[in-house]
Order: C-alpha cells, then structure tokens, then sequence
C-alpha cells in the first residue's frame, strides 16, 4: 500500500504532463549521485521490492521509475533512446529487435546462461507463464476447464452465460498480447479455434493483464485468457473468487528481458542495475518480490519457453505482422 500512496503523491504534480505515464514513480530522490530513467512494462508495485533492493545497496544512485505499455516502450525508445537508460519489457520479440537495431549497450561477463541473453546486449531475468484466469462464480457445481479445448468446449456449451463475459488481449496494441498470440498459434491451431470461439462470444480486448484481472473481480468478466503469471498470481492471492489455471495442453512462458540504451548518459549506473537484475536469476530474494526467478529452460508439465533467438523476429516481419493480425481480426472481430 506505501507504494501505491507514495505513486499517487509522485504522480500529482504530473497530471496532464505530455510523456502520461500510466505510472512514474522517483526511488531514493534527493541523493547526490546519478539518477537513471527506467523504462519499463512492469506495474511499480511488482517491481518495487527490485528497485528498493538496488538502492538500498546503492545509496548513490537514484532511480526514475516510468511505466508504460509494451508496444509504446519500444516507439518511446526508437524515438528518443537518450531519454532511457534502462529497458525493460515483457515483449521479448520487441527486446530483441531493438536489441538487433542498435539500442542496447553491449556488456561483457554478466553471468547469464547463454539461452537467457543475446549478444550480450539483452539479458532475461524473469520467466513467467500466460495463464487463464476464471471467476469462480461462473463454474459452480461445474468442471473447471484445464486446457485450450476444455474451455472451448465451455463455453461453446454454454454461450448465454458467456456472451460478453470473456476477455483476451487486444494484439493490435499490446506488445506482449501479439507474443503471446504468435507463440500460440505456431504451438497448436487450438488457439485459432479457441479465438473464433471467443469472437462469436463478443469478446472483450484489453490492453494488459492488470485491467483483466480488474474486470475479472467485479464479474464484468468471467474469463481471462493469456493473463501473465505473476499478475495474476499478485492479484488473485487472498481473492476466493478467482482461481488461476496454467493449461496442461502447453504452456506458453516468456522471459523478462533488460538491457541498457546504447545512448545512456550513465553508462556504469545502468550497467550496475543490469548486473543487479541477472545475478543468481535474481538479486532479490525470493518470496520478497512478486516477480518469480528465472528458472531453467526446459521445463515441465507441458512447458515451453520463447527462445530468445532470431525465430522471435519472423511475426515482427511487416508483412507476416498484416497477414497475422488479418487473421486474428477474421477470427475475434466478428
């Protein structure tokens, strides 16, 4: 909650400001050496504990904390790169590209494995699963559905129910939501069908997992598909109403990638922070942050990590992005 209070005080004298953040929040403000401009796809109260850990053994350093969705960090930092230091995003896909183009300052000897880092210049430090979030008011006395087709079959049997009680990404606008898309439908042509079913059921499109869980705990939705794991593990816990389901048919698990603008004005405070997020997986002991650890590649129970690797860029291709997104529009906009 002192996050949430000290962010409202923070963002007050903002209000109107052109940047509009959805959060800005300053870490260790007044101290006397550089300050670094976080951008990231992150809510500030998930990742807090990360940055009051970097302080707290950095006294130093100050930290401007800016939040901002998934597609609009990557324009903001092709834009302007020297207004950011640090990038971070969920949008590994987009990572990667601006990683390819340039943007990121390379840095030797981060102890990252080799499958968790690119070129030495993008590094992953988190990884976390879609999920399907349900209400649990809407499965009384019924089966809760453990895979893409148990709920398809769900809600093709009970459409009244559902009709307009479903939500998904937008992917036309969020950058993780067309990751998680694309990932899906090379996986299995379950997710086609799946989507076509949730179109004919008028289905809500969001911008990010927060608002889906929002919609979600007020019953405006039943049903949220490919929310991310620790947003919903975050905003689920103590909420009787909700129960999160990572399907057994696959799981689609991202990485959460940093690295640092090659235009950065404090290259060595950056790279500190770099360092900070990939040691051990994660300096922050576990339990203490919602963000969960890197954990190894090859998982289990139907796992399947994105590779970090060129194949992220084929859906970023102009033409391939038309064609997908034509095909999803055909699918969900009905």
């Amino acid at each position: 909650m002192r996050y949430l209070i000290a962010l409202v005080v923070t963002l007050l004298p903002f209000v109107g400001w052109a940047d509009d953040w959805e959060d800005r929040l300053i870490f260790n403000e007044g101290a006397e050496g550089p300050r670094l401009r976080v951008i990231s796809s992150t809510d500030t109260v998930l990742f807090a504990p990360v940055i009051e850990g970097f302080v707290a053994q950095n006294p130093l350093i100050s930290v401007e904390y800016l939040v901002s969705g998934t597609a609009d960090i990557n324009r903001r930092v092709r834009a302007t790169p020297e207004a950011f230091d640090v990038i971070i995003s969920s949008a590994m896909d987009l990572q990667l590209k601006l990683a390819n183009d340039g943007f990121a300052l390379p840095i030797e000897d981060v102890p990252a494995p080799n499958w968790a880092q690119w070129h030495h210049s993008l590094f992953a430090f988190t990884s976390e699963p879609a999920t399907i979030v349900i209400n649990r008011a809407a499965f009384e006395g019924q089966p809760i559905p453990q895979t893409r087709q148990g709920l398809i079959e769900t809600l093709r049997n009970r459409p009244d129910e559902f009709r307009g009680k479903v939500g998904t990404y937008d992917v036309r606008q969020s950058g993780l939501g067309y990751l998680f898309a694309t990932q899906d439908a090379r996986a299995s042509e379950t997710y086609w069908r799946l989507m076509e079913v949730m179109g004919g059921l008028d289905v809500r499109l969001y911008c990010c997992s927060g608002e889906m869980i929002n919609d979600l705990a007020d019953g405006t939705i039943l049903v949220a598909y490919n929310v991310l794991g620790s947003y919903a593990a975050v905003r689920t816990e103590g909420k009787d109403a909700l129960e999160v389901v990572l399907p057994s048919d696959f799981q689609t698990v991202m990485m959460r990638t940093a690295m640092v603008s090659n235009a950065t004005a404090e290259p060595q405070a950056a790279e500190l922070l770099l360092r900070y997020l990939v040691a051990d997986g994660s300096a922050v002991p576990e339990g203490s942050s919602p963000l969960p650890l890197l954990q190894p590649r090859a998982g289990a129970n139907g796992q399947e990590t994105i590779s970090l690797d060129p194949a992220l860029l084929t859906f970023l291709d102009g033409l391939k992005r038309a064609k997908f997104l034509s095909a999803w529009e055909d699918a969900v906009i009905q």
